[in-house]
């Protein structure tokens, strides 16, 4: 059950932000021992990987906080998120972490079933995500996309970083995220209701 929830919640996260789960499970696993990848991951934790999550990190930080730039970004992220979410699923729900102590043969056998399980969770949030900002853009002149990109930043490293340690608090997070997008769908019914009386 751990497994699930640090995997869902570094796909989660991904689905946010691509490159910050994978760059927190690899520092973790390379620099402390709350995390220990598994021989089919423990790439992440090398330098090189590091560095070149660290400027791919840099570049999406500067394009997501860009108004129109940002949508732009999301439609290239459409596939990179997704991708980022099934590999932190897998790293993540087969790793041994601070409170699973042995993560047992859950995915050794078949590892595309953890990479599918966190591409469908990662293009879900994305999904949300993508469709959310251009109508907060429009609605506040572009405004809000600095602060939204931000709050989402900081978002998918602590949930990134939750999931490994305590990985119960991912369920809270979840409750969370879908109160927040069902209350942003209706708000757009409420605009559109709102747009076709005024037409009328």
């Amino acid at each position: 059950m751990l497994e699930l929830l640090t995997g869902t919640g570094l796909a989660t996260a991904a689905g946010l932000n691509a490159y910050i789960p994978l760059l927190v499970i690899g520092l973790l696993d390379r620099y402390t021992n709350l995390i220990n990848l598994p021989s089919a991951w423990s790439w992440l934790g090398n330098g090189w990987v590091l560095m070149i999550l660290a400027v791919l990190l840099a570049i999406e930080f500067v394009a997501d906080k860009v108004p129109a730039v940002d949508s732009i970004n999301d439609v290239v992220q459409t596939v990179v998120r997704p991708t980022a979410g099934g590999m932190a699923f897998a790293a993540g729900s087969g790793s041994e972490t601070v409170t699973v102590a042995d993560p047992g043969t859950l995915w050794t056998e078949k590892l595309w079933i953890p990479i599918v399980i966190g591409l469908l969770i990662a293009l879900t949030v994305h999904g949300v995500k993508a469709t959310a900002r251009p109508v907060l853009n429009v609605a506040t002149v572009g405004m809000a996309a600095p602060v939204v990109s931000t709050v989402e930043d900081g978002a998918s490293a602590g949930l990134s970083v939750v999931a490994i340690i305590i990985p119960f608090l991912v369920v809270l997070f979840l409750i969370g995220f879908v109160w927040w997008a069902v209350s942003m769908s209706r708000r757009r019914r409420r605009r559109r209701a709102v747009g076709a009386l005024s037409e009328k």
